[in-house]
């Protein structure tokens, strides 16, 4: 892909998505659930701090699904299918494996050995789950993909039907349909959950969409973007009144769907440059995201045991996560030729 045709608001909001995982993550640590999920925890919870990450769980990784879809699209304008699935395999499959065999068992080892539950070898997904699901999604769509680049007609007819703020009601149609058949318990649950997997598949299909529409539907993203923010922030508000923050889960599609429509609108107004900050950046999210649980689960235990406030612990657990994930990236990652290719970066 070309400097000129490069979307760098694609890429600063997948960086910014990025870093949101790892406050969420980060933010689990203090809450008393956190547990159960595998993470290292405070003895104290933060409980009010599950406010502010209730309304980034129902569109943070929706729209890193949205992004991966549109980043699909600009790889297959120069590249066939044969080069496609071998750039997606080094760049997904690999660090996928490698993670699962050498990164997950890492920081669970940390967490047993933290909560004195004996050694052990645990090879999971854990939160790599998400590049298994888009590598899936690329074999799955990829033919799809292919056919609709060529196809002129189709093409003419998505740019005149996304220029119109009614497709989005298609779209989000399209998730209230999938939340109603699989009718999550928990709608926010996607790791590992057939509702995850279904629900990542159609925000990859329309994310690769969005941009295949072309101007038009930017242009309209554009045009009624404070409206999207308006319902988005109407919702949550809402939640936040009811016992439990629970609503049905159609109203969490609209929520959810509404978020990611404001984020990408602000994005395209706001952040469409380039700068060395985002070349770094963009290069350094994908071993950050892989590594940053080893990280939180490092600093968690050597925090965590200290005598101070729980709003503290979480300042600087968070604080030492992201500096240790850098200089990890810096100094073992990025510099190191052979290791590069386990973390999806170009040897």
């Amino acid at each position: 892909m070309s400097a000129i045709d490069r979307r760098y608001d694609i890429d600063w909001l997948r960086v910014i998505a990025i870093g949101l995982l790892l406050v969420y993550h980060a933010s689990i640590t203090v809450q008393s659930w956190g547990f159960f999920l595998g993470f290292i925890t405070n003895s104290t919870p933060w409980d009010s701090l599950w406010f502010p990450m209730a309304m980034l769980n129902v569109w943070r990784i929706p729209l890193l699904f949205f992004i991966s879809g549109m980043g699909v699209y600009f790889a297959i304008q120069n590249k066939n299918w044969k080069q496609l699935l071998q750039e997606r395999a080094k760049r997904i499959l690999v660090p996928f494996i490698f993670g699962i065999l050498l990164i997950v068992p890492i920081q669970v080892f940390i967490s047993r050995w933290y909560y004195h539950q004996g050694e052990s070898y645990s090879p999971d997904p854990a939160h790599l789950w998400f590049l298994g699901n888009i590598f899936i999604y690329v074999l799955l769509l990829l033919p799809l993909f292919l056919y609709l680049k060529r196809n002129e007609r189709f093409i003419a007819r998505l740019r005149a039907v996304l220029g119109s703020p009614f497709c989005l009601l298609i779209v989000v149609a399209c998730f209230i349909i999938e939340a109603l058949i699989l009718d999550p318990a928990v709608y926010a649950l996607y790791a590992m959950t057939g509702h995850g997997f279904f629900l990542g598949l159609l925000a990859f299909f329309f994310g690769f969409c969005f941009i295949l529409g072309g101007a038009p539907f930017w242009k309209m993203l554009l045009r009624w973007r404070w409206l999207f923010l308006t319902i988005a922030v109407a919702l949550y508000v809402y939640r936040l009144l009811q016992v439990q923050m629970r609503v049905p889960n159609i109203q969490l599609v609209i929520e959810s769907n509404a978020w990611i429509f404001s984020i990408l609108a602000f994005g395209h107004r706001y952040l469409n440059h380039p700068g060395p900050a985002l070349r770094y950046l963009s290069q350094a999210a994908y071993p950050v995201y892989i590594i940053h649980m080893i990280c939180l689960n490092l600093t968690s235990a050597l925090i965590f045991p200290l005598d101070m406030d729980v709003r503290l612990k979480f300042a600087l657990i968070l604080l030492f996560t992201i500096a240790l994930c850098f200089i990890v990236y810096e100094f073992a990652i990025r510099r190191a030729s052979f290791v590069r290719v386990f973390f999806g970066l170009k040897a």
